[in-house]
């Protein structure tokens, strides 16, 4: 069993003693001080667990090792690469990204947080982020995990939900960081790691392991006995439902119709198969009758996205001429094209047990 460090020394202090002795060090990212690795692992890792970045991570690098072959990349390679990660925005963003600092920066990462910050995608814990792990520059971060440990080691119970207490949790974690006088090359990126090791393993949203933190004797929120009333934030975020019925359609090869999602939306930019908000929809859409045995209904599912559960109807039916929707281009793929194409992670599983099933 780990032990917290030793009493004593400011917050930062304590965090860099406690990550050298207790510490991630086996991440892959961590072992490099490269930007685009960083960077890319620091997007991977946005409301994604570890376990799961590691097999994205590396079969990323792969293919694009560097900003040069992702900038140059078609976006449907980055999204096919992306497929199962969820939250596309992020592989649409990470694209777009490594264009403009190839186009805007000589193909190399800008150095200081608000210069990082303007590109797509990578907001000001992002920047920050970077800017320590690559440059040791004495910048804040706020992402989920760092949040929750700072307002419980300062007892900070201002909502969250107004801009006004956020900026003032950023100026007090700006407050935290090492000290200008120290080498920071080499206590910022430990002291960041530090914070998000914290976040990650000991204080947990609940039941956190406050015997093991470094700064147990300090936190205001294990003094009080609450910790897990930590971060405040009133305002929640209201779930919401939705049907889509799905056309399987199908050729005389076997080939599935797919097509292109609109530029906005859930899966903006994905391959998809046709989608109606209803089954007489997509009856109608085939000139076909409600009772029609021509279809055949597969077993519905739900996919749970951040603020929506939504429940997939898919429909298979023959036919050469696809229900081509407006807007959305498309064309006949087989099971061996469909690795190169960008599919939400219930679609592949579908096509794919769907190409099992005629095996």
């Amino acid at each position: 069993m780990t032990r917290p460090v030793d009493a004593g020394g400011s917050i930062a202090e304590r965090v860099v003693r406690w990550q050298g002795a207790h510490g991630r060090h086996h991440l892959p990212w961590q072992n490099t001080r490269e930007p685009y690795r960083v960077w890319l692992s620091e997007i991977m890792l946005q409301q994604t667990q570890v376990a799961t970045v590691l097999g994205y991570y590396e079969r990323f690098l792969q293919r694009l090792p560097d900003v040069a072959s992702l900038a140059a990349a078609p976006l449907d390679e980055v999204l096919a690469l992306w497929s199962g990660l969820g939250y596309y925005s992020r592989a649409r963003n990470l694209h777009r990204c490594a264009q403009v600092v190839m186009a805007e920066h000589g193909g190399q990462f800008p150095q200081s947080v608000e210069a990082l910050a303007a590109l797509p995608g990578i907001g000001r814990s992002t920047a920050g982020a970077i800017a320590a792990f690559c440059f040791g520059v004495r910048a804040p971060i706020l992402d989920a995990n760092v949040r929750r440990v700072l307002t419980r080691v300062l007892g900070f119970a201002d909502d969250l939900a107004r801009p006004a207490n956020e900026r003032l949790l950023w100026q007090r974690a700006e407050a935290l960081l090492p000290s200008p006088d120290s080498d920071l090359a080499a206590t910022m990126p430990r002291y960041t790691q530090g914070l998000m090791d914290l976040g990650a393993g000991i204080c947990l949203p609940r039941q956190p392991a406050c015997l093991l933190c470094p700064l147990q004797d300090i936190c205001v929120a294990r003094r009080d006995g609450q910790p897990e009333r930590y971060p405040v934030r009133t305002r929640t975020l209201r779930r919401s439902a939705q049907a889509w019925w799905l056309l399987l359609q199908r050729d005389a090869a076997g080939r599935i119709w797919l097509q292109r999602r609109p530029g906005a939306g859930i899966w903006a930019g994905l391959y998809c198969p046709p989608v109606w908000d209803s089954r007489e929809a997509l009856l109608a859409a085939l000139g076909l009758e409600e009772d029609s045995a021509a279809v055949q209904e597969l077993p519905a599912f739900t996919h749970v996205l951040t603020h929506r559960d939504l429940h997939l109807h898919p429909v298979l039916a023959p036919g050469a001429a696809a229900a081509v929707q407006e807007d959305q281009p498309g064309g006949w793929y087989d099971a061996a094209q469909w690795g190169a194409l960008g599919l939400p992670a219930p679609i592949r599983s579908l096509l794919d047990g769907l190409a099992g099933d005629m095996a």
